[in-house]
């Protein structure tokens, strides 16, 4: 062994001395960080981190990021000999880290006209600014309408109001706009946003025409009703009010806080644009200019690229191209990938059913099946992962009998095709899903939002309490992810995750406890699975060497927590690319108790106005004093309630 000369011996002890300098630090929030001279290199220790890689649930006791990079997943004892003391150490004093959740499909567009507008929905919204309370029953939904054009209608500009369900708010239509609202411009926007309702003014300021929608299907122009294609076809022609530069860069900003309290650090819009690329994008770059701890992928709009370029075939040279041309440090167009749509909203009770409706309503095509049947062959065999929107069982079977012509004409394997949202399927079509290699990013909000109406009407009571059975997806062992497809649900992965481990209405009622899913599963689907559907998993979705140091921060671990409790768990912060981001303050649902509906029953409390009793009943408690099921019709019926 060679002598160690005085030069390299002082060096040493130089360097001895720099790894023992510790400085200790406290966030705001009273985190214990060390600091120390490697701002380059942190530790997280001391908590619950759950890989989430494999089909069992997995933990290390160190996960260690270099340059937003993960460089070392394991054990303490060898962490701390590998990194000793030159790197900045956060211990997470008990709080669970696991990678950073991903929204799959949601649509900042949306989010900006939503949030930058005014909601009145029938059910609760937490927005940045505070509760956006719901409510049902029409004339208490009118007189909200009445009170919102009085507060924040102008006009020279369209005010856009989104929400209406005709199930819970009655019949709405331009005649009942124009008396609301003479003089000033109003648009109300569906529950689903896939309809409109405007006014005369608003068709003024708009500058269109009967004649411009004549040979336009689902729009009635007598009604100011523009549903469907029919909303297609109007969104292009109104880009200008409806992508306002100034309340659309508010309404995006919104949509960043909501991202970063839900512990989001992934998003990717499924069906970029929706109406004006330039503009979309433009704006979506002036937010993202703020480098917010998250990342944006675009999937490209092959239906709206089609009108706007004219042929699928120059559709597809502007998606080629995209990547190269668009791509920023945060902002991606996803390559060979393309969103196509194929039946209507579930919202609107216009997706496609095998069966039909109930009483009166009707499924939509969304993309004539002519021209759908061309996209899908074309995108198919130019090798891209086609991404579908599909609802109704007859729209989804559709597209598999689509896809069982393709394989056979031009078989391939892994071509990942997904469905998106999957609002009503059978377990036969889940097997047909596996063989054909299809996989799935479904909404599981679905079943908490609209099982207790659609019992009622459209669905009647099996298909209503059975809305997205993913127990049928995982025992077919067909890969899925959620996504809330912001704002059809809200953009609150925990959320989504809850619904599908306890499959419970907004009613509190235990629907179909045969479709549930435990909480690894539903872990995966907003992580690994979400990362998959994005074709991304090499890249993010769990904590592994070489991937990025994306990580999610719960105050608890939704494993080891009673189901009911998963969707209040708090967001206590992000890691983005290896910068740690804490909540100011980790989010919190409202209080149990601290809200009201316009009878003053507390509804996150459970309970509900009963007429025949004239005060608030939680539903399963009077079922079982009064002797009735234990469903919302029964609830209804006993209740008079109209």
């Amino acid at each position: 062994m060679k002598a160690i000369n005085k030069v390299t011996l002082f060096k040493m002890t130089i360097l001895s001395l720099v790894l023992l300098v510790q400085l200790t630090a406290c966030s705001d929030n009273s985190q214990k960080e060390l600091i120390t001279k490697n701002a380059d290199t942190t530790l997280y220790f001391g908590g619950n981190i759950l890989t989430m890689a494999g089909d069992k649930a997995h933990y290390v006791e160190v996960v260690v990021e270099q340059a937003g990079e993960i460089v070392f997943v394991g054990d303490k004892s060898a962490a701390f000999k590998s990194y000793p003391n030159n790197v900045k150490q956060v211990d997470l004093q008990g709080k669970t880290l696991m990678p950073g959740f991903i929204e799959p499909h949601v649509h900042p567009s949306i989010a900006a006209i939503l949030l930058s507008g005014d909601i009145i929905a029938p059910h609760d919204w937490n927005v940045p600014s505070g509760l956006k309370k719901g409510v049902s029953g029409h004339d208490a939904y009118i007189s909200r309408l009445k009170t919102s054009i009085e507060e924040n209608a102008n006009d020279n500009e369209v005010l856009f109001i989104w929400g209406y369900h005709q199930l819970w708010h009655g019949e709405l239509n331009r005649t009942m706009l124009n008396e609301l609202s003479p003089n000033k411009p109003i648009a109300v926007i569906h529950r689903s946003f896939h309809e409109v309702f405007i006014n005369d003014k608003a068709i003024e300021l708009f500058n269109i025409t009967e004649q411009e929608f004549s040979h336009t299907a689902q729009v009635d122009w007598k009604k100011g009703h523009f549903f469907e294609g029919g909303w297609l076809a109007l969104v292009p022609k109104i880009a200008p009010q409806l992508l306002n530069p100034q309340r659309y860069k508010k309404g995006l900003a919104d949509m960043t806080k909501l991202i970063q309290q839900n512990g989001i650090t992934t998003i990717a819009e499924q069906g970029f644009p929706s109406s004006n690329f330039d503009m979309e994008y433009n704006l979506l770059l002036s937010e993202m200019a703020k480098n917010p701890p998250y990342d944006v992928y675009n999937v490209l709009n092959g239906t709206q690229l089609f009108t706007m370029q004219g042929s699928n075939e120059q559709a597809f040279d502007f998606i080629e191209s995209a990547s190269e041309k668009y791509n920023t440090s945060n902002v991606y167009m996803l390559p060979k990938q393309v969103k196509l749509f194929a039946d209507g909203a579930i919202y609107s009770l216009a997706m496609q059913m095998k069966d039909g409706y109930n009483d009166g309503f009707e499924g939509e095509w969304m993309t004539p099946l002519d021209t759908f049947e061309q996209q899908m062959n074309f995108y198919w065999d130019n090798g891209y992962k086609i991404n579908i929107h599909a609802n109704g069982d007859l729209g989804i079977q559709m597209c598999l009998d689509i896809v069982e012509k393709l394989m056979q004409s031009n078989p391939r394997k892994g071509h990942r095709l997904t469905l998106h949202h999957l609002g009503y399927f059978t377990t036969e079509q889940s097997r047909q899903m596996k063989k054909l290699g299809i996989e799935a990013s479904a909404n599981p909000y679905y079943l908490w939002a609209l099982a207790d109406k659609y019992s009622e009407f459209g669905l009647g009571k099996h298909r209503a309490e059975n809305l997205v059975a993913i127990k049928s997806l995982q025992d077919n062992n067909i890969p899925f992810s959620f996504h809330s497809d912001f704002g059809m649900a809200p953009m609150e992965p925990l959320t989504l995750a809850w619904t599908a481990v306890n499959r419970i209405t907004a009613q509190k009622v235990l629907v179909s406890q045969d479709q549930r899913i435990d909480a690894y599963t539903a872990m995966q689907a907003i992580t690994i699975n979400a990362a998959r559907t994005l074709n991304l998993e090499e890249n993010i979705g769990s904590l592994a060497i070489g991937k990025t140091a994306n990580f999610t921060l719960l105050q608890e671990n939704p494993l080891k927590v009673k189901a009911m409790h998963i969707k209040d768990i708090a967001i206590a912060g992000v890691v983005y690319h290896g910068q740690l981001h804490w909540n100011k303050a980790p989010n919190k649902r409202p209080m149990v108790g601290d809200d009201q509906d316009q009878y003053g029953c507390k509804t996150s409390a459970g309970y509900s106005w009963c007429s025949t009793t004239k005060q608030c009943q939680r539903p399963w408690l009077l079922a079982e004093e009064k002797g009735f099921a234990n469903t919302a019709t029964a609830f209804t019926e006993y209740c008079q309630n109209k």
